[in-house]
Order: C-alpha cells, then sequence, then structure tokens
C-alpha cells in the first residue's frame, strides 16, 4: 500500500507534493545530485550547499592527505532504506551503499586519483569516473547527506496533509554544514510499522539517464574525438561520394572503447569538454505519469466533482482548504512545488494558509521575477471558503504577508466573485501601490485549468495564468 492508502488522503499522486512510496519495495527512481543542483527553489538550493559542502570536505582532505579522516567522513554513507526509492526488488534493504561496498568505493576513488588531480569537483562526478560507482549508490549517498532536508520536508508534509508523526525519533545521521560535521537528532518522524520513512520531493527525482558515463562518452568524447580525426587526416577518416569527410564512431570506439579510465585520461586533458558536457545537460522533473501511471483527465474530473459538492461557509473551509492544496498542486506542479500549510510569519503573529516554493526556469512564474520585478521566491496562496464575496481586508490581509525577502506573489483563491470587475480593480490599486500582485481564482478559473490541463502540453494553465496577470498588471 502506498502513503496515499495507508493514511486514506484520498489524493493521487498528481495531488501530492512526495514521492507516493510503498514502504513494502522500492521504487526505481533516484536522487540525482546533479539534477538537484540545476534546480532553483529554495529547498533545492539549501540541500545541495549541503551535498557540496560535505564533498569539498572530503576534497580538502584527500588533497591534504588527511587520508584517515576522510575514510571516517565517507563511513557514514551506507544503508539508507528510510526513501524506498532504489533498485531492490522486495522489501527496501539500503542496497546502494553497505560497509563493505563504502570501503570498496573509498579505495576506488583514492585508486582514480580523480580527486588529486581535480578530475572531481562534484559528489556527482564519481559516477563518470569512480569505478563500480553508479547512480544507485550516488543517490544512497546524497540521501544521507542530506537527511535533515528529507527530514524538515517529511514533517512539512506530513503536517500539510495532517499525516501523524511520532516523537523523539532518532533523525539518522545527516551532514551538518555548519559544523562540518556528521550528525543527529532526536525529532519527529514518519514510523511506519516502527519503520522510519522519509518522504522525497517528486520535483526533485529522476531516473539518472542523462548524467552518465554513456551519454558523455557516446555524444561529447565520440563527436569530439570525430572532428579531430577530421582536423588531423587520419587513418580512420573516410569520404562520401560527394568528397565529404567523415569518421564512424563505430571506428573510434574499437580504438577506445568505453572505460571509467579512459573516461578519466581523456577528460584530464580536456577538461573544457567536461564543462561543456554539464552546461548542455538537461533534465526536467518527471511527470506525474511517469513517476506513476496515472489518468490525468480523470483526476481532474474527480477534483472538479468533489470541489462541486464542498458546500460554501466557514463550517467546510477545512475540505475547501484540503481540495485545493491538491487541485493547485496538480494545476502549478513542477513551476510551484513544496506546498506549506498554514507558515508563521511575523514571530507567529500572522500565518499564510498555503505557500509554495518557485522552481520555475520558464512559464509565468519565472516572467513575473524577471520580467515583472516582482520577487516570488514563495508564491502565497489565501483559501476563503466564503459565501459572500472577498473584498479589501481580505486583500490586505493578503498583502501584508509580502515581503521583499519572501515574495510578492500572491493567489486569492474563493468560491465566487460577484462584482468580479470590482475585485480585479482593488488588486490594480494594491499594484499600483507597490504593495504586491494578487491573482483571484475562483471555482470557475479552477474548474477551466483542470478541464484544460495536459502535462504534455503547459500552454494553457500559463496562458490563462498569463492573462489573468495582465488583466492587473497591464490593464
Amino acid at each position: 500500500m502506498r502513503i496515499s492508502q495507508i493514511y486514506n488522503l484520498e489524493k493521487s499522486q498528481a495531488e501530492l507534493d512526495f514521492v507516493d512510496i510503498d514502504p513494502e519495495m522500492d521504487l526505481p527512481l533516484f536522487l540525482d545530485p546533479f539534477f538537484l543542483g540545476k534546480k532553483q527553489d529554495h529547498w533545492s538550493i539549501e540541500a545541495t550547499a549541503t551535498l557540496r559542502d560535505f564533498f569539498q570536505c572530503l576534497i580538502s582532505l584527500i588533497r591534504d592527505g588527511r587520508i584517515d579522516e576522510a575514510k571516517d567522513l565517507f563511513d557514514y554513507l551506507h544503508e539508507p532504506n528510510t526513501t524506498c526509492l532504489g533498485m531492490s526488488t522486495g522489501n527496501p534493504q539500503g542496497r546502494g551503499v553497505g560497509h563493505e561496498d563504502t570501503d570498496k568505493i573509498f579505495s576506488n576513488l583514492l585508486q582514480s586519483r580523480a580527486i588529486q588531480t581535480g578530475l572531481i569537483q562534484d559528489i556527482e562526478d564519481n559516477v563518470l569516473f569512480v569505478d563500480n560507482f553508479g547512480k544507485d549508490k550516488l543517490s544512497d549517498m546524497t540521501t544521507n547527506i542530506i537527511t535533515s532536508h528529507l527530514v524538515e520536508y517529511t514533517i512539512n508534509q506530513c503536517t500539510l496533509h495532517n499525516i501523524p508523526l511520532v516523537s523523539n525519533i532518532s533523525s539518522g545521521f545527516f551532514w551538518d554544514r555548519r559544523n562540518n560535521e556528521w550528525d543527529e537528532v532526536h525529532t519527529d518522524a514518519l514510523l511506519i510499522n516502527g519503520k522510519r520513512i522519509l518522504l522525497v520531493p517528486k520535483g526533485v527525482v529522476s531516473f539518472c539517464k542523462a548524467y552518465t558515463p554513456n551519454r558523455y562518452y557516446n555524444h561529447f568524447v565520440l563527436n569530439y574525438l570525430q572532428n579531430e580525426h577530421i582536423r588531423l587526416r587520419s587513418a580512420l577518416v573516410q569520404r562520401r561520394q560527394n568528397g565529404t569527410p567523415y569518421v564512424t564512431k563505430k571506428s573510434i570506439k574499437e580504438r577506445n572503447p568505453l572505460s571509467k579510465d579512459f573516461l578519466r585520461r581523456f577528460t584530464h586533458e580536456h577538461p573544457e569538454l567536461l564543462d561543456r558536457f554539464k552546461e548542455n545537460t538537461k533534465i526536467e522533473s518527471l511527470s506525474n505519469w511517469e513517476i506513476t501511471e496515472i489518468d490525468i483527465r480523470g483526476v481532474s474530473q474527480a477534483i472538479i466533482q468533489r470541489l462541486r459538492q464542498i458546500p460554501f461557509g466557514q463550517a467546510n473551509a477545512s475540505a475547501f482548504h484540503n481540495l485545493i492544496i491538491g487541485a493547485l498542486e496538480m494545476i502549478f506542479y513542477p513551476y510551484l512545488i513544496n506546498p506549506v500549510k498554514e507558515r508563521e510569519i511575523h514571530e507567529g503573529r500572522k500565518r499564510i494558509d498555503i505557500t509554495f516554493d518557485n522552481a520555475a526556469d520558464g512559464g509565468i512564474f519565472y516572467r513575473l521575477s524577471e520580467i515583472f520585478h516582482l520577487p516570488c521566491p514563495y508564491v502565497f496562496i489565501e483559501c476563503k471558503n466564503y459565501t459572500g464575496d472577498v473584498a479589501n481586508p481580505e486583500l490586505d490581509q493578503l498583502a501584508g504577508r509580502f515581503s521583499f525577502n519572501r515574495g510578492r506573489v500572491g493567489f486569492l483563491v474563493c468560491r465566487n466573485i460577484e462584482s468580479y470587475a470590482l475585485f480585479v480593480n482593488r488588486c490594480k490599486d494594491t499594484y499600483r501601490d507597490d504593495r504586491g500582485l494578487i491573482v483571484p481564482l475562483t471555482d470557475d478559473d479552477i474548474i477551466c485549468m483542470l478541464e484544460n490541463l495536459n502535462e504534455y502540453n503547459t500552454n494553457f494553465i500559463d496562458d490563462f495564468l498569463s492573462n489573468k496577470v495582465r488583466d492587473i498588471v497591464v490593464g
């Protein structure tokens, strides 16, 4: 049974921000530090900073010849089975890095001399240059290092969905970048049948198919060598009927078959090619369908039906709030992620209904910052299940949450607005007074976006929201 089934969340994977795992078996997905480092949301940036701090500490120790101290750091990287992600079959067994594996990996790392020569700069480079090191081991190492971030995320998601937590449970060891050491604390935890579970954001997992030795070799190294052989007019050069020279990749492979030893030697001579590989390797968040086969159209219709059945009024505010969290997760993913419920600000004197991290690298949530110059590292959501219209007090309440560091963009979600033109004018006044951008979303808006939701084409959602913003900012 998946997490959503165990706790009767009545939500599909599309309505959940975390990977909806089955605690009894692993899902073949991975935490990819290269992908994590490409993302611009707050959670990913913080997790990446922790990863890089650990690996730079390790690099410094090895280069300084403090091998025993480096080995002590490395010994903590073993047997994470809390996320239920990876390659094993049956019960998760921490299949990536065990005690014996840790010794072998560290030995291979030293023997490769990839750190000492400066070849390896980031933790993901181990996959390219260290023997017997693959995506499963890299994912498990990443999990160990960023455990504290996963603990915080798990607590937030359980709070969001009213999943019970158990207090005073060991977090497991994690890298503390403030003190440059491994640490553990006792904290609230998700326990299922006595086993500690860490939830993972679905927006940061991947199949680890992009940053691989095969892709580096086949699409960058061989392409480079093809051009070099043509330039040097080597014996591998052949000519087409029109006289154009060419070199087959097969002929180069016969001379220089793929091995990590070859990649180490080649990259040491041509480090600029590794930089090019990193710059030109793009990874996108997996769709909900890729994570779990899902009928997006069917889920959309089910949400619409539930929305129409929720009565207006304070008595059903919680049900409305809960449904909207799932609906917006589905509509805004992967541009807005990591929803947190009732986040306190101003030392607890004010609360924001829902806060999303802005992870957009394109689209309206990216343009708001880059073109409209509205800071929005977070996007705020206020839900009002009112029987009547929202008005100035609700606008002022949301605008009062804004700040330069938190962000100045929010959505006011309500059931209906009878005097819609008047309310939009109020939003214009708020924007023109430099108090931030507030965009209203009614039931009809939510339904319209859900009915037109297509994970293979997000143009409708972007156009729909862009028109909403334009009415306020330009109109």
